[in-house]
Formats: structure tokens, sequence, C-alpha cells
């Protein structure tokens, strides 16, 4: 049995996963939908990035969680991609939908230069915090106004230091197993740091005709891809 614990982008917490949960659990494995500090239900904990890390190591060493598929979207998958090194062998697989990926000294808005002031200016005009978007941002991505609603309501400002700080990590993350999901609606090409981490032979490639937020577009879609990634590893396609 395989152990799925997910982590959603920014602003987001477990209930993110809901549908997708409940495909993975359908099909008989575990599954731990976790909610970062300082997030929805943990709302008003201090957060940093180092601690979004601890929260998802703790969690696979709090449940003795071993053959682990740590998923992170968005924002997410910079703290997944930490974790899923510092879990040893007790990692199957790290699969990042649509996320960015983290590279030692570097940080969320290092590695997002173009929208680099947007989140820094929201961060110092929210206490801190960089505040959720609106519906209105929401347009063009595949997704209903009924499940664009579900992400208005489940959103909570994202706590800035999460965003600012560096990354640390011991090694390439080149050398995980790793599926990276291209959400096509968000752009056709991965960005090329994760291009580059493409060319790994323990890499590989799925895209979706889809937007950013797939687990509510597409949940059952993207179930099948995680269930799919817990298979052998193949060349990036």
């Amino acid at each position: 049995m395989t152990e799925f614990v997910l982590v959603a982008g920014a602003w987001l917490g477990s209930s993110a996963w809901d549908e997708v949960a409940q495909e993975l659990r359908a099909a008989g494995h575990g599954v731990h939908p976790l909610t970062l500090s300082g997030l929805a239900d943990k709302r008003g904990a201090p957060a940093g990035q180092q601690t979004h890390v601890q929260d998802i190591v703790g969690e696979v060493e709090r449940h003795g969680l071993r053959d682990v598929v740590l998923v992170g979207h968005s924002y997410s998958g910079i703290p997944v991609g930490q974790a899923a090194e510092r879990i040893g062998d007790r990692l199957a697989r790290v699969v990042f939908v649509d996320s960015n990926v983290p590279a030692d000294g570097e940080s969320f808005v290092s590695a997002w230069p173009d929208g680099r002031a947007m989140v820094e200016g929201s961060i110092a005009e929210h206490d801190g915090f960089w505040a959720p978007l609106t519906a209105a941002d929401y347009a063009g991505q595949g997704l209903t106004d009924e499940q664009i609603a579900r992400i208005v309501a489940g959103s909570t400002p994202h706590p800035g230091a999460t965003l600012t700080e560096p990354a640390v990590l011991e090694r390439s993350l080149g050398e995980l197993p790793a599926t990276y999901i291209k959400c096509l609606l968000d752009g056709a090409e991965p960005a090329p740091d994760v291009a580059a981490l493409l060319k790994s032979d323990r890499w590989r490639l799925v895209e979706m005709d889809t937007g950013h937020w797939p687990m509510f577009s597409q949940p059952r879609e993207l179930a099948r891809i995680l269930l799919d990634a817990t298979g052998p590893a193949n060349p990036s396609t």
C-alpha cells in the first residue's frame, strides 16, 4: 500500500484534496492531506519555509509511513522537494503538481522574478502575509464558477516568511524519483529549472489539459496520474 501525503499550494489547506483523496482511498491506499502551519485550520501558527518542511517530515515520521509518495502543488513543491530529500528511504516518489521546485539557497520569490515585486508588495501591505487571489484571478484555468467559489472560500492569507526564506538542499533534486505534472492552461512548457531536472532519467513529465488547480478542475484525472506514479520509473516523455 502506498501512502500519499498531499500538500496544496499557497493559501490552501488539506480540504483542497477532498475529491482526490477519495479516489486514492477507493484504490486502497493510505492518504494524508496536510494543512501547513499558518494556513486554513492552522491559521495563526507562526511559519517560515523550514516550518513547512518540518510539517511534512513530521507527518511522515509521526505516522511511521513508508512507501511514501509526497505530492506538492504550486508553492508547496518547494517544501515538499526538501522534505523528499530528508525522509530518506521512506520515499517512493515525489510528485510536483504544476509547482515550483526548490533550489539550494533560493526562495519562492527569487525563483519567480516576474512576480517578485507583486508578492513582496502584498506581504508588506498585509502584515506579513500574501493576500489570497480573488475569483477573477482564476479565469481561464478550466474551473467552473462553483469550483472557483470553493477555492476562494477555502483560501487564507499565506505566511510571507515561507515565500522569502531560502531552501536548503544537500543534493540535486534530479537524483530523486520524481514526476512533474504540467498543467497546460497555465503555460505549455515547464519552467527552465524544471526542464533541466526533467533531463534526469529518474524524472518523468506528465501533461494535463487543465489549469493550475487540477485537484479542483480534474480531481479524478489527477488521482489517476498519482496512482500511475507509483509504478516503475520511465524516461520523461
